[in-house]
């Protein structure tokens, strides 16, 4: 096969939720396990760090793996959804997986895949395994990519466990409540394995330190190791002064500490992390590991921003920063998947922008039409476009040159523009 035909094999012959939603949802680790034991349990052959939560998973998997790079340790990275490549899911200090080392993998195991039928995720979570074994990775960030518990990676026991944040998306799945979500993610807390927790309050805290207390697991909060204030170019604090932190937007403040916390965590347990190398991981993240779309400036003159927040949580935060930038007039690019709390999100959205709504090329994705007549019901104005594209060129004719234009609601709206 080639490297198309193999992609094109995982697409549709494994059941991808990033693509469809709901019915390629296969909870619990059976399959995972069957697969690992084929494999001769690959990620047993290097450390790992687990890292789940709502939103800044992302963001804080990234950072770690180019801090842990920038100290000398080969470093695995994986991550999902993709953006542009199925392979920025799976890198290695940064350079994502050889084409040929998919279609290899795929090949090599594909009568395998057919008789146990595994979802796209555990496929892919295994692949990634593999690879970083084949590479000897001293480290691998592994980003959980549901929930918690019955996640894929979750077969690991990692050196250090990271919890971001709990807030509301894919209650389907996870729970109609915060406690019931923060149950789900405190799932991936192990046996004497300490954990860090980047923000929680309340109910949700109580879920936490029930399990980690159960676990025997040491529980650190990351906001009563790190409280940061605004800096020029990122955050500050008594440690780190002046931290130039390449990842913009207000929201990165509290994954900037988890980050933080994580590291100093990662230094009691025997790694050697140093100032350094934090401070070049922070402001150099995006070189170092490929990663894009959070708040990320795509053009000027109209000012261009995307980003991939897209449930309620985290399209609050942006909408914060939107509406305090300087500006004449804010256009807004806005498409979001089927499973969402659409509601939700669209009260946050501002009344006074211009919209263009539209539908990312995949199955899951909300059609643009149904979308504008709920986003009307919140006082929401604007034309629906059948192609992200289409919507950017509409939003770019009708900018002034001082005007912002922000492109968001879903990754996949975001992919489409990078």
């Amino acid at each position: 096969m080639t490297y198309l035909e193999t992609i094109n094999y995982l697409y549709n012959c494994l059941p991808a939720f990033h693509r469809e939603g709901a019915t390629a949802y296969k909870p619990g680790l059976d399959r995972t396990i069957c697969l690992d034991n084929y494999l001769g349990q690959p990620h047993r052959r290097y450390k790992t760090i687990h890292v789940a939560g709502t939103n800044g998973k992302g963001s804080v998997s990234h950072t770690l793996a180019a801090i842990l790079q920038s100290a000398g340790y080969t470093t695995g990275l994986y991550t999902s959804p993709h953006l542009k490549d199925f392979r920025e899911r799976i890198r290695v200090n940064g350079e994502m997986i050889a084409e040929q080392a998919v279609i290899d993998f795929v090949e090599q195991h594909r009568s395998f895949f057919e008789s146990l039928q595994p979802s796209f995720f555990e496929v892919t979570s295994e692949m990634a395994f593999d690879c970083f074994a084949r590479e000897k990775v001293d480290v691998a960030v592994i980003e959980v990519g549901l929930g918690g518990r019955l996640d894929s990676t979750n077969i690991i026991t990692p050196e250090l466990c990271i919890i971001t944040n709990i807030s509301f998306d894919h209650m389907q799945f996870l729970g109609n409540t915060l406690p019931e979500i923060a149950s789900e993610k405190a799932g991936i807390i192990k046996s004497h394995v300490p954990v860090v927790i980047g923000d929680a309050t309340g109910e949700v805290k109580a879920v936490f330190l029930k399990k980690a207390f159960a676990e025997k697991a040491p529980v650190i909060f990351a906001e009563d190791c790190y409280r940061l204030q605004p800096a020029k170019t990122g955050f500050s604090c008594a440690a780190f002064p002046a931290l130039e932190v390449e990842l913009k937007g207000s929201y990165q403040q509290k994954n900037t500490a988890t980050a933080l916390a994580a590291v100093e965590q990662l230094n009691k347990q025997g790694f050697d992390l140093t100032e350094q190398s934090i401070r070049q991981g922070f402001a150099h993240v995006v070189e170092l590991t490929g990663l894009q779309g959070r708040w990320q400036t795509i053009g000027a003159h109209p000012t261009i921003i995307c980003d991939t927040a897209h449930n309620e949580a985290g399209i609050r935060y942006t909408m914060q920063q939107l509406v305090a930038l300087n500006h004449n007039h804010i256009h807004i690019v806005f498409g979001m998947v089927n499973d969402k709390d659409v509601h939700a999100v669209l009260t946050l959205l501002p009344k006074n922008a211009t919209y263009y709504f539209t539908q990312a090329a995949i199955p899951r994705a909300l059609p643009a039409g149904l979308l504008q007549q709920q986003a009307s019901e919140h006082g929401l104005s604007g034309n629906c476009y059948l192609s992200v594209q289409a919507a950017l060129d509409a939003a770019r004719k009708h900018a002034g040159t001082n005007d912002v234009i922000y492109v968001g609601g879903s990754t996949f709206v975001v992919a489409e523009v990078l």
